[in-house]
């Protein structure tokens, strides 16, 4: 599980989190969320993710939770 602070939050249903572990922002949608809303999460919440991928376009996290 992984450990971060949501660094910013679109109004089109993604957002980014910063992550120690991470040299760039991992990126989130509102579809990897896991008993939150997407309207509930705002800069500087901490959260978790079950796991992160590394892909084309950068880091995305899966099963986002507030911690």
């Amino acid at each position: 599980m992984v450990e971060g602070k949501i660094e910013h939050v679109t109004d089109k249903g993604f957002g980014f989190i910063k992550c120690a572990d991470y040299s760039k922002n991992v990126f989130f949608h509102a579809k990897d969320l896991i008993d939150v809303s997407f309207e509930d999460l705002q800069k500087g919440d901490v959260v978790t993710m079950d796991e992160v991928l590394e892909g084309e376009k950068g880091f995305s996290g899966k099963g986002v939770r507030l911690a």
